[in-house]
């Protein structure tokens, strides 16, 4: 069986508390005349198409269950579309939720939030698609727009949290997410590429989540770049995702495989629980909860004191959860 251990090198936050507090401090209001209120406006369509794109894609390439469609309203202003796929015949369970959210700020949320003033606006699709077969990875994407008084950023990405890793299928999810980012700044992809490393970083378990990918925040709104390459990274997860899902969904798989998926899906739990921004960000400002804990896999173990066997497909998962180059491996092989 497997042995609950460190699987990395240990490593500190300071570095990503610094990266995050100097991209947050070097937000500034938007340029005189900049049309604020238009943005979020393209912003929320955005999202709305973004996830009814991708709920699409999932019913085709699931071919046995259709999304749940259950709208929501959010007391202190606005609300969101939550759709959940449930017990498909390729995923278990998966959600695919927008919200356009706006009102007060509590006074906790205030010191925590960039700009100035107690209003704010938000608007964000999020996902998370849990497989049913272990050789397909668990995916995660996030792509949103905040306000607060006449500063306003973007954030967003997706990352990739396999169990039974492939080097290939690592590879091609950065590579489609390169390439949307090299499209407008070549520094971009390398960045946000360390940052997601940082961000998706279990420090109790010594771990990454997964492989990786990119994750970005408090992109400055009206830089005339920004909003499209936000929506170019929205518009490549699709292509970064669902070829791996066509190579893997039909792998055979039994009892084995199955436990060591659940056992490993804690991870997931524990890092959305503990760490996740966009869960801390929906709770403390009277989000819907169900809507925020969609993220949350259907099914998972904890089992005590358990390892891999040395040598077994299990034992190989440990050499992915830290940052790698997947894109010059590849190149290099």
């Amino acid at each position: 069986m497997w042995q609950n251990v460190p699987m990395t090198t240990p490593k500190t936050d300071s570095g990503k508390e610094a990266s995050e507090q100097r991209a947050a401090t070097q937000l500034r209001q938007v340029a005189d005349g900049f049309d604020l209120d238009g943005l979020e406006q393209r912003a929320r369509a955005t999202v709305q198409h973004l996830q009814q794109t991708i709920c699409a894609a999932i019913e085709r390439i699931d071919t046995g269950a259709t999304f749940r469609l259950d709208s929501w309203q959010r007391q202190g202003g606005g609300g969101g579309l939550a759709g959940i796929l449930s017990d498909g015949n390729v995923f278990e369970k998966a959600g695919v939720n927008t919200s356009v959210v706006h009102g007060e700020l509590s006074k906790e949320m205030q010191s925590a939030l960039p700009g100035d003033g107690e209003s704010f606006f938000a608007t964000g699709v999020s996902l998370v698609l849990h497989p049913n077969n272990p050789y397909v990875p668990t995916t995660h994407a996030n792509f949103r727009f905040l306000r607060r008084g006449r500063t306003a950023w973007f954030g967003g990405g997706a990352d990739l949290t396999p169990y039974y890793p492939f080097v290939e299928d690592a590879a091609h999810f950065h590579r489609e997410l390169a390439q949307a980012c090299d499209r407008f700044d070549p520094r971009f992809y390398p960045r946000f590429k360390a940052w997601c490393d940082d961000y998706f970083y279990l420090r109790h378990r010594q771990e990454t989540r997964g492989v990786g990918g990119i994750f970005f925040d408090y992109l400055q709104a009206d830089d005339p770049q920004v909003m499209p390459f936000w929506e170019a990274a929205g518009q490549a997860f699709l292509p970064a995702y669902l070829p791996i899902v066509e190579r893997r969904k039909d792998q055979p798989f039994g009892d084995r495989q199955r436990r060591f998926q659940l056992y490993r899906r804690g991870r997931y739990v524990e890092f959305n629980l503990l760490y996740d921004r966009g869960t801390v960000f929906g709770l403390r400002t009277d989000g819907r909860v169900e809507s925020i804990l969609m993220s949350l896999p259907p099914l998972v173990r904890w089992d005590y004191d358990v390892h891999p066997e040395p040598g077994s497909e299990e034992a190989l998962l440990s050499d992915f959860l830290r940052p790698r180059d997947y894109l010059r491996e590849v190149a290099g092989s």
